[in-house]
């Protein structure tokens, strides 16, 4: 929470929604990743900007599918 400026109940309401999926110690204890870190500062910038939960896992979703196609576009550039 401290990482990434956010409070614990933001950070479990994400996790809930689906919008992250954070490890877990064999304790329970939440572990975040750079990945998920990242992924938080992301999911502030929308929420920051008005964007809802539903439309920031919208956005999310489709931001990941940009990436992969535009990987995929280089594969098959390069053959």
């Amino acid at each position: 929470a401290d990482l990434v400026g956010m409070a614990q109940p933001t950070l479990r309401l994400y996790e809930r929604k689906g919008l992250l999926e954070p490890e877990r110690t064999s304790g329970g204890t939440r572990r975040y990743s750079d990945d998920d870190l990242e992924r938080l500062k992301r999911i502030g910038e929308l929420v920051d900007a008005g964007v809802n939960l539903a439309g920031v896992d919208l956005v999310l979703r489709l931001e990941a599918d940009n990436v992969r196609l535009k990987r995929d576009l280089d594969r098959a550039r390069r053959r």
